[in-house]
């Protein structure tokens, strides 16, 4: 019986990339942007290029997005034991109601980032592959990516450990603010979640600044 092959994102932009003389290329990815409660979260992922089997380790990762979450906590421990560097960072809502969701989602991108160098210090990227975002005060080479998260094993890596870890926070969180439905939906915008703000009104967590939690919306607070 011949055993099927699970869809995986390319390599070829990392590729490029080390045959234009790039030496250590980090894929970054949030999860989080759209939510209307907690943090965005970030991974960041430097993947060991000159491995001829890297595909085949770390078949199945790709948009996280599109796999289970099952799918999801099973591929964590192969992408961090396959990385030669890997790092989370995240800003919190009140960071996000502050300095705005772009902004912030950069801000935990470079957490990110500067976390993947803490735990690998001699592991510095000269690239980064991001999922389409305008990081305007990145002074680093990088290249942003539209669904870059299908296209690049680097990034895609990143997502799946940026959205772990942030199911799991906001799993979390729903034991700490109960009645949300935090668990089940993430922070999203679900009929769940606009329910239960008509009931309970905005958590403590909650973003602000986005229009669904403005005082001004009495129509669904």
């Amino acid at each position: 019986m011949t055993k099927r092959t699970l869809k995986t994102a390319g390599l070829s932009y990392e590729y490029d990339l080390r045959a234009a003389g790039y030496r250590v290329i980090a894929g970054v990815d949030e999860a989080g942007r759209g939510a209307w409660a907690g943090p965005v979260v970030a991974g960041a992922v430097c993947l060991p290029l000159d491995r001829d089997d890297l595909t085949a380790l770390l078949e199945g990762v790709r948009d996280s997005k599109q796999l289970t979450p099952h799918a999801r906590a099973g591929l964590i421990e192969r992408i961090q034991t396959t990385a030669i560097s890997w790092g989370i960072g995240q800003a919190e809502h009140s960071e996000i109601d502050r300095l705005g969701i772009v902004p912030a989602t950069c801000l935990a991108m470079q957490r990110a980032v500067d976390d993947a160098h803490r735990r690998a210090p001699d592991v510095q990227p000269d690239f980064l592959l991001l999922d389409s975002i305008r990081w305007r005060s990145l002074q680093q080479k990088h290249l942003a990516l539209v669904k870059g998260d299908q296209l690049s094993l680097s990034i895609a890596a990143a997502s799946v450990l940026a959205k772990v870890h942030r199911d799991t926070l906001m799993t979390e969180l729903d034991a700490l603010y109960p009645g949300y439905g935090f668990a089940a939906h993430k922070g999203y915008g679900t009929a769940l979640h606009q329910a239960a703000l008509r009931t309970l009104g905005a958590s403590p967590i909650h973003r602000m600044s986005f229009a669904p939690l403005r005082p001004q919306m009495e129509h669904l607070l």
